[in-house]
């Protein structure tokens, strides 16, 4: 049981190794229309083979306020379909290509690079499911032959709702549908139980897979997060339930039409998902409005990292390029909040505004991460080659910003925490070269944000020029600084260090800001040379 739990594991993160970024990006393009997003959420499924991850991605969507909770439930209808096919593959007799599974992933896992790796983890995850499933055939022949064992599952096999139970928190446990179903097919195909008592285990799998989706969006998700597990878990329990009402009637009837248990028990939870999907499928857009009335949003509070202009309902390309670059100007406007609460914190060296200008990161890596999404959602087929441009150049700008805010954060930051901590202090003028540096890149994070909106040459080569100078300003306040070291006018050996630290990181933020917004403008231009370097030949000469 343990092997076949870890070939599953093996086959799902190994295709979500190899095809999660990509196949998250065709899901977020499929969510226009609720069958497309249905057939997405099969066809990801039947790859990924994992329904809870597929709920994870829409889910992540559905939070984000970029995709509706109707198109969202057709996912999860589709999804929850796709994963019953590998149990119907497996059903069939196909032992025999198990060691040649293993022996071709241990090949290709061997070779050089992620992508063979994560292909070598697939194949041999399905030899080892194989292997488990062909190993209960010999395994439980022994317990077959035992007169109490077989009186106990006997009695046992009566209670369909404790079985129904059991398995559920078996494949919560196990984040595995597949895994239960497999395991109960095994079961019955062996005669351990019979076909009636393994159709309870297909049951208790369905409902106890989607248990886990319902979980992880409980902890402090809002409203919107949780209405789609939630929902999906409703569906599941009002389908178990109307199956147990007529629970001997559908087994017998199952019974009848698939005699074979291994096929009757894939049939049935094919059957079983495909039935659900098609009697919620055309109710989906008013099962949404139910859940939405019974599951409120949470209350709109002023959460700086919530993007504010990406529109997924923005269908014209210019349009939606618009909003993204809205967005990363709030970014420039985080930056600017950063290095001011630097500037105050570094005049009072109170460690606690320094925390609180910390989390601001926070809000530069979720805005800077939202946008990414959003330009990567967008119809590739109706960008024109200016809207692509137009988008390299939203992306640069949202990174250079992130990265300046790492440098806030966990450089300049960092910093004045250590001046607190250790009581240190800088010299008078040492203080006062930060505090005017500071200033002037304030000034450029406005010049720059500016520049992104305009893309006016005369900016562009403004801003260039502030590099050099910032390079001129670090050079002289580090040869005065030395100067006072080796006077000993400086308080410690260990404030001079610190000092240095803190004008390269000035730099460091201001360099980013120049390649964010200026060096775009002058290279579209013609007008940015490949090198600072000269010539070779000019140079000797």
């Amino acid at each position: 049981m343990a092997l076949l739990l870890w070939g599953v594991h093996m086959v799902q993160s190994g295709v979500q190794r190899a095809f999660g970024a990509r196949l998250r990006v065709l899901l977020g393009r499929a969510l226009k229309g609720r069958l497309s997003a249905a057939l997405a959420g099969l066809g990801v499924t039947t790859v990924l083979q994992s329904s809870t991850a597929t709920g994870l991605m829409v889910t992540g969507f559905v939070g984000g306020g970029l995709v509706g909770l109707a198109p969202a439930l057709a996912v999860m209808l589709g999804a929850n379909i796709g994963t019953t096919l590998i149990v119907q593959l497996l059903s069939f007799n196909i032992y025999v290509v198990a060691p040649a599974s293993v022996l071709a992933g241990l090949v290709v896992f061997r070779r050089e690079g992620a992508s063979y790796r994560d292909f070598g983890r697939v194949f041999i995850g399905l030899g080892l499911i194989l292997i488990a499933l062909h190993e209960f055939s010999s395994l439980l022949q022994p317990v077959l032959t035992t007169p109490l064992v077989r009186q106990a599952l006997s009695q046992l096999s009566g209670h369909i709702i404790f079985i129904v139970l059991a398995t559920a928190m078996l494949a919560w446990a196990a984040h595995s549908s597949a895994a239960v179903v497999l395991l109960g097919m095994s079961l019955a195909a062996q005669g351990v139980i019979p076909a009636p008592t393994a159709l309870a285990f297909v049951l208790g799998a369905n409902l106890g897979s989607s248990i886990n989706p319902v979980l992880e969006a409980a902890s402090g998700a809002g409203g919107d997060a949780r209405r789609l597990p939630l929902g999906n878990l409703l569906v599941r329990a009002v389908g178990v339930l109307a199956i147990l009402a007529g629970f001997h009637e559908i087994a017998a009837l199952v019974s009848r039409l698939e005699p074979t248990p291994a096929r009757a028990v894939a049939d049935f939870h094919t059957a079983f998902n495909l039935a659900l999907a098609l009697l919620v499928f055309p109710w989906v857009g008013a099962y949404a409005a139910l859940l939405e009335r019974l599951i409120p949003s949470a209350p709109v509070t002023a959460d700086p990292a919530r993007p504010l202009y990406l529109d997924p309902a923005a269908r014209d390309p210019a349009v939606a390029l618009g909003g993204a670059a809205r967005e990363a100007l709030r970014m420039a406007d985080v930056l600017e909040a950063m290095l001011r609460g630097f500037r105050a914190a570094l005049e009072t060296v109170d460690r606690r505004e320094v925390a609180d200008i910390q989390r601001a990161d926070d809000v530069l890596d979720k805005l800077n991460h939202a946008i990414k999404a959003y330009v990567a959602s967008l119809d590739q087929e109706r960008l024109t080659g200016g809207d692509h441009r137009r988008s390299t150049r939203i992306l640069a700008f949202a990174t250079s910003l992130e990265q300046a805010g790492d440098v806030v954060d966990k450089g300049l930051l960092r910093l004045v925490g250590k001046l607190a901590k250790r009581d240190l202090v800088f010299s008078a003028e040492n203080q006062a070269a930060l505090l005017t540096l500071t200033e002037r890149l304030i000034a450029n994070v406005r010049a720059a944000a500016a520049l992104f909106v305009s893309s006016e040459e005369r900016g562009a080569r403004l801003l260039v020029r502030e590099k050099e100078a910032f390079r001129e300003f670090e050079a002289e306040a580090s040869t005065r600084h030395f100067a006072e070291l080796r006077s000993g006018a400086l308080p410690t050996v260990e404030t001079s260090a610190l000092f240095l630290d803190a004008l390269g990181d000035l730099k460091r933020v201001n360099a980013y800001l120049v390649e964010a917004a200026a060096y775009p403008v002058l290279e579209a231009r013609g007008d940015l040379l490949p090198t600072r370097l000269r010539d070779v030949a000019t140079a000797v000469d």
